[in-house]
């Protein structure tokens, strides 16, 4: 993966060996979702994906490894809202930090995530373009381990599109 910071902006880079389709609807469709979505000893038992433009993705990561420590049992909900999708090509969305109820964490930071599907030779560029509000939003979800879990979230989406493909 490929990361830079640009002041308030976040674009990381991975290529999947995977068809753009495929790649698309694993971040797209709840059942594709649940099966990579978080760091590693994490699932994913709240998944609502309302995929339309005005719709919401509601999600609650929790910590399932006993080895994770003090995370154990931690709950982390999340909360998107589509502003546009270009199927296969590009979504962009508001990511929150939220609760159970779907409130958005005010004292959070929020995200313009603008996430862009390249076909390649191998496969699928995924471009995932986060702008924040200001340096510091970004620079406070990066002190909280953002980096790690992303590294561990596509990690776990490369094996997803694996398994996916030896099985078809």
């Amino acid at each position: 993966m490929v990361s830079k910071v640009e002041g308030n902006v976040l674009i990381l880079e991975r290529e999947f060996n995977a068809p753009r389709e495929l790649v698309f609807q694993a971040f797209t469709q709840a059942e594709h979702l649940k099966q990579w979505w978080g760091p590693r000893g994490w699932s994913l038992p709240v998944c609502h994906v309302d995929f339309r433009e005005g719709g919401v993705w509601h999600y609650c990561m929790k910590c399932e490894d006993k080895n994770q420590g003090d995370f154990y049992g931690m709950e982390s909900w999340g909360k998107a809202t589509y502003r546009e999708i270009v199927v296969p090509e590009k979504i962009v969305y508001m990511d929150y930090f939220s609760d159970a109820e779907g409130n958005v964490a005010e004292d959070m930071p929020q995200t313009l995530v603008t996430l862009t599907f390249i076909e390649t030779d191998n496969g699928t560029k995924v471009i995932n373009r986060g702008e924040y509000a200001t340096a510091e939003g970004l620079k406070q979800v990066m002190d909280m381990g953002m980096m790690q879990g992303i590294t561990e979230t596509w990690n776990r989406l490369v094996e997803h599109l694996e398994s996916i493909q030896e099985n078809n």
